[in-house]
């Protein structure tokens, strides 16, 4: 019998490879890595993962980051003959902050996933004579 396709697994997927695509450059796959934290929330959030939250705040940040990113990209960056201080970079620091949190979760649900099958091995149920 087949199973069907759960949506929201499907969409986590997406998610995952369009956070990591984004991570390979992440200056300019910053885009990825956005619309990858998106779809990662969505999913979370739809299936009441106890991490929803979390990635939820993470996405925020790195909307946030982004956003502020590419807004002193329009106006020329930091340093050399721009009139902006140093001190605006304070407002793009949400942006690694986030991807940060989605490693860490993303690396920490693989790695307890990997680790149920083994500790239910550990587990025998009752044996009667």
């Amino acid at each position: 019998m087949k199973e069907k396709i759960k949506w929201t697994r499907v969409i986590f997927l997406i998610g995952v490879t369009a956070f990591v695509i984004g991570t390979i450059d992440p200056l300019e796959g910053s885009i990825a890595i956005a619309l990858g934290s998106a779809l990662i929330a969505l999913s979370t959030y739809k299936t009441q993962d106890r991490h929803w939250k979390i990635f939820t705040a993470a996405l925020i940040l790195i909307v946030f980051g982004v956003v502020f990113m590419f807004y002193f990209s329009s106006l020329g960056g930091f340093g050399g003959k721009s009139t902006l201080s140093w001190w605006w970079e304070t407002l793009i620091l949400p942006y690694p902050i986030g991807w940060l949190i989605t490693v860490v979760l993303l690396i920490s649900r693989l790695v307890k996933k990997k680790k149920l099958p083994s500790e239910a091995k550990k587990i025998s149920p009752l044996k009667l004579p």
